[in-house]
Order: C-alpha cells, then sequence, then structure tokens
C-alpha cells in the first residue's frame, strides 16, 4: 500500500483520537464530529459537522469526504456533495455537509464517525479547444441512453 505524508492540525475545537484507518485495506479514514451538543437531523435536514482538523496536503492530492457506508444503510445519513473536495491549497477546518435522507430523525453525537475521508490523487486539464471530437457507438446519448440492465 502506497502513503502519502499528510499533516493535520488538530484546532481548539478538537477533542479525541486522531482520524485512523478502521481496517489494513480501508481507502479512507473516518472523522469524528466535534459538537458542543448534539445535532438533531429530521428527515430531508442537512448540517454542516465540524471535524476540528484542518490538512496540509501535498499538491497533486486531494482528500474526498464520503459518507460512512453503515450510517447510511442503517439511518440514511451520507454526504451532501459526494464525494466532497478538500483541495490541496484549502487550510481551514474540514466540516461535512451531512444530510438524512432517511424516514426518522437521526441524532449525530460529539465524537461519532460520521464520514469518511479518502486521499486521492488529482490530474488537472490542459485543454485544447478542436473542432470535432472522435466518434463512438454511444455518441451523444445522454441519461439512459444505454439501457438498465
Amino acid at each position: 500500500m502506497q502513503k502519502v505524508n499528510v499533516k493535520i492540525k488538530k484546532l481548539e475545537n478538537f477533542n479525541g483520537e486522531l482520524p485512523q484507518y478502521q481496517s489494513v485495506g480501508a481507502s479512507g479514514f473516518d472523522v469524528r464530529a466535534q459538537l458542543a451538543s448534539p445535532v438533531v437531523l429530521n428527515p430531508g435536514q442537512r448540517a454542516m459537522i465540524p471535524t476540528g482538523l484542518s490538512f496540509e496536503i501535498p499538491l497533486g492530492f486531494e482528500i474526498q469526504a464520503r459518507p460512512r457506508s453503515g450510517f447510511a444503510a442503517k439511518n440514511g445519513i451520507t454526504v451532501l456533495n459526494t464525494p466532497g473536495t478538500i483541495d490541496a491549497d484549502y487550510r481551514g477546518e474540514v466540516k461535512l455537509i451531512i444530510i438524512n435522507l432517511g424516514t426518522e430523525a437521526v441524532t449525530i453525537n460529539d465524537q461519532e464517525r460520521c464520514a469518511q475521508l479518502v486521499i486521492a490523487p488529482v490530474y488537472q486539464a490542459q485543454f485544447e479547444v478542436v473542432g470535432d471530437l472522435s466518434e463512438t457507438v454511444r455518441g451523444a446519448g445522454g441519461f439512459g441512453s444505454t439501457g438498465r440492465a
């Protein structure tokens, strides 16, 4: 498994454990809510959940915020802008936009593992304006054009 050095800063509102990978093969590390009081999300509601952390990511990488699968499956809790992007030049606190897509209210407590973050490589496009693009079988077929099965 390849590793990349990422600097992490604990902010004033941070308490508890630093993020950690939950298994040897995990691609994401869990982050915990840093809350002064529990946040109740009714169905359809969203909230910004602070992590109390900021990161220094090497150029050429990003951090992606993703839902935790168990939280999503059991409670309908997901990260609204999945995957949320934390750019290499951002130095502020990472906050998670969490939404309740379930049918019941869900309480998010302080120190709850509410999302996972993944370090991912980034490529920036070098744009080339052209008159035509290469042909494909799909062509300009949009949503659903390749069928359901």
